[in-house]
C-alpha cells in the first residue's frame, strides 16, 4: 500500500499536480449518437485525457437504429444523465430545456453562425455543418462559357439552363439538372424539406424566421411563393423527367457523376457517393437563386445535432473546456476534419475536408451570408405527408395553370397548420 500511495504521489509531482488535487479529479461523459464517427471520438477523448490531468473523457454511443432519446431517459432515471448529451431541434429542446446550461459565454460561440439558442441564450454546440446548394459541374460549366459566380439572381440562372439546354448534344447531357420529386422514389425530402427552405430562407439572415413564423400562423408571402414557385417550375422543366417523376437516390446521384446533368439538387452528404463512384471533374455550389429582388449569394447550412452541457451535473465546467478544446484547438480541427470526416461549424478551423461539396460548404461557411435550413420549424411529418405530394403532383405536368394550382396547394398547407 506505501508503496502504490508512492507511485500516486510521483505521478502527482511529474503533473504538476499538489496530492490535494488527485481528489478533484473528475471523469465527464459524453453521450452522442452518430455511430459514424464512434471511433474518431473515443480516440480523440483518451488524447484530451491523456493531456489534461485530473481529467478523463468517457464516451458512451447510442445510435445505428438505437433509440437516443429512450436510452437517454433511462439514463435520467437511473441517476446517470451524461454530462454532455446530444439534442437535434427545438422538438428535443422541449422535453430536456431543464438540463440545457447556458453556452452564452462560451469562447467558441463567436467563430459559429450555427449555435442553438431557442430563447436567446446558446444551449447546444454544433456538431458538424451540413448543407446544399445548387450542385454544378465545373467542367461542364466551363464548356459552355458559364460562370457559377454569376448565377446569383434568377434570371441569371435561367439564362444558363437555357443556354445548356440548347448545348445538351455537344456536352453529352441528358438535361440540364438532376432533380427528384417523386414520393414512391423516396425522393420527398429533397422537395418537402430541403427545396421548401429556399422558400422559407434563402436570402435572409440566419436568426431571420419571419417566413417560417408566418408559415406556422398559417399565411404565405405571396410575392415571395410566386417566385419561389416559378424557381421550382424552372427546375422542374429542366430536369431529367423520368428521374424527376419515377427516380430513386441512386438514379439521381448517377445522373450526374456520370455527366448526364450539368446540376443537382443534393447537399454535401453525396460526396461518399462522388468518391465511390470515383468522379473525376470538379464541383461546387451555386446558390438556389430563387428571385430577381435581390442577389442570392449564400448557401443553406445547418448543424444536424448539437451538444449540449448538463446543467444539473457535478461536472459542468469540465464539460465546457472539453467542448472548447474541440472547438478552438488544431487538435480539433484535426479530429473533425480528418478523423470524423465532417465539416466544422467554426470559420476559424481552416482545414478542408475531402469532398468538393463539403469543401464548398467549408469555404462558405468562413465567408458567411449563408442561410439557414427551415424546415425542422415545421411541425412533426409536414414535409412527407403534406408537402411531398404537393411538388410530386407539380412535377409530372408544370404546364398550363400548374404553377397557380401548387402555390395554392402550398398556401392550403400553410393554413392546415394553423387549424
Amino acid at each position: 500500500m506505501r508503496k502504490f500511495l508512492g507511485l500516486l504521489l510521483v505521478a502527482a509531482l511529474l503533473f504538476g499536480l499538489s496530492a490535494p488535487a488527485m481528489a478533484e479529479d473528475v471523469t465527464i461523459t459524453l453521450m452522442h449518437n452518430k455511430v459514424e464517427i464512434d471511433a474518431a471520438i473515443q480516440a480523440f477523448a483518451a488524447a484530451y485525457s491523456e493531456a489534461t490531468p485530473g481529467v478523463t473523457v468517457k464516451i458512451e454511443t447510442v445510435g445505428g437504429g438505437a433509440d437516443y432519446a429512450g436510452a437517454l431517459k433511462a439514463k435520467i432515471q437511473a441517476g446517470q444523465m451524461p454530462d454532455i448529451f446530444v439534442i437535434e431541434g427545438m422538438g428535443q429542446y422541449e422535453i430536456w430545456k431543464d438540463y440545457c446550461e447556458d453556452l452564452s459565454g462560451e469562447p467558441w460561440v463567436a467563430d459559429t453562425d450555427l449555435a442553438f439558442a431557442p430563447e436567446g441564450a446558446v444551449v447546444g454546440f454544433p456538431v458538424a455543418v451540413e448543407g446544399f446548394g445548387l450542385g454544378y459541374n465545373a467542367e461542364i460549366l466551363e464548356k459552355a462559357g458559364i460562370d457559377p459566380a454569376t448565377l446569383t439572381t434568377f434570371s441569371a440562372v435561367k439564362a444558363a439552363f437555357e443556354k445548356l439546354d440548347g448545348m445538351k448534344a455537344d456536352l453529352g447531357l441528358d438535361a440540364v439538372i438532376s432533380m427528384g420529386a417523386s414520393v414512391s422514389g423516396g425522393l420527398w425530402w429533397v422537395t418537402g424539406h430541403h427545396n421548401f427552405s429556399v422558400y422559407l430562407g434563402g436570402g435572409l439572415a440566419p436568426d431571420d424566421s419571419s417566413i417560417a413564423d408566418l408559415f406556422k400562423e398559417g399565411k404565405v408571402d405571396s410575392e415571395r411563393l410566386t417566385d419561389y414557385a416559378n424557381y421550382v417550375k424552372l427546375l422542374f422543366d429542366y430536369a431529367d423527367h423520368d428521374i424527376l417523376t419515377n427516380g430513386n437516390y441512386d438514379a439521381q446521384i448517377a445522373s450526374f457523376a456520370q455527366g448526364k446533368t450539368a446540376f443537382i439538387h443534393q447537399g454535401n452528404w453525396i460526396d461518399p457517393n462522388m468518391r465511390q463512384l470515383e468522379v473525376g471533374f470538379k464541383m461546387g455550389y451555386a446558390p438556389h437563386a430563387f428571385t430577381d429582388k435581390q442577389e442570392i449569394t449564400g448557401l443553406f447550412l445547418f448543424a444536424p445535432s448539437f451538444y449540449s452541457v448538463n446543467k444539473q451535473g457535478p461536472n459542468i465546467q469540465a464539460a465546457k473546456d472539453f467542448l472548447t478544446y474541440m472547438a478552438t484547438t488544431p487538435e480539433g480541427a484535426e479530429y473533425m476534419v480528418n478523423q470524423a470526416g465532417m465539416v466544422p461549424a467554426f470559420k476559424s478551423v481552416t482545414l478542408e475536408p475531402a469532398g468538393d461539396f463539403s469543401r464548398a460548404l467549408v469555404a462558405a461557411n468562413a465567408k458567411g451570408g449563408n442561410y439557414a435550413v427551415r424546415f425542422t420549424d415545421m411541425p412533426d411529418g409536414f414535409g412527407l405527408n403534406t408537402l411531398a405530394p404537393i411538388y410530386d403532383l407539380f412535377a409530372q405536368d408544370t404546364g398550363g395553370d400548374a404553377i397557380n394550382l401548387f402555390m395554392k396547394d402550398i398556401e392550403d398547407a400553410a393554413a392546415s397548420i394553423a387549424k
